[in-house]
């Protein structure tokens, strides 16, 4: 069995689910999010948790078994609590400005990159230089930093790759490094 797959997806009290076949939605405090599933994949409500079922161990069955569950278990997470990705110019004199909806990133470049988000998320500017994503659905939140991320890319002609926008560390990542012992060379 897919080891994503058949972890049970818990459903806070907050957050309610209706389950048709092949289609699921979802409502919960911060907005509502519905989706159309393979329809292989059986998703019934058990225990107050969600469980994904697949017919056969077929290769497409396998993989589709994990998509579906973790679809299912990001619209939950999504209404319930949202999603967040912060990024951070990196460069001398490169700075965000938000004006109104949109944002104004100046980066060196003759003229100001506008970028204005879709419906459903937000940006927010915390400074000059960093500045968060922020939605219900994971896909868009992601797509719009790496929109983001791309679009306001300048390349580097000696490494040959992008560098002003990097997205900043994880809390988690940060507190894993500080706990790694110092290796000490002789």
């Amino acid at each position: 069995m897919s080891r994503i797959g058949k972890l049970p997806i818990p459903v806070p009290g907050a957050v309610r689910v209706a389950l048709e076949p092949g289609h699921v939605k979802v409502e919960g405090p911060k907005g509502k999010l519905e989706r159309t599933l393979p329809s292989e994949i059986t998703v019934r409500m058990a225990d107050g948790h969600i469980i994904c079922e697949r017919p056969s161990d077929d290769y497409k069955h396998r993989a589709l078994h994990g998509l579906v569950r973790s679809l299912v278990a990001n619209m939950i997470t999504g209404v319930n609590e949202g999603y967040t990705k912060y990024l951070e110019l990196v460069g001398v004199g490169y700075r965000v400005a938000k004006q109104g909806d949109e944002i104004t990133l100046s980066l060196g470049f003759s003229h100001p990159i506008k970028f204005k988000p879709p419906a459903g998320v937000t940006i927010e500017v915390q400074d000059q230089t960093k500045f968060s994503v922020t939605g219900i659905e994971k896909e868009a939140v992601g797509q719009v930093a790496a929109d983001i991320r791309r679009g306001s890319a300048r390349q580097s002609p000696t490494r040959a790759r992008a560098s002003c926008i990097a997205a900043r560390r994880s809390g988690a990542r940060q507190a894993r490094r500080a706990r790694a012992p110092k290796q000490q060379h002789e």
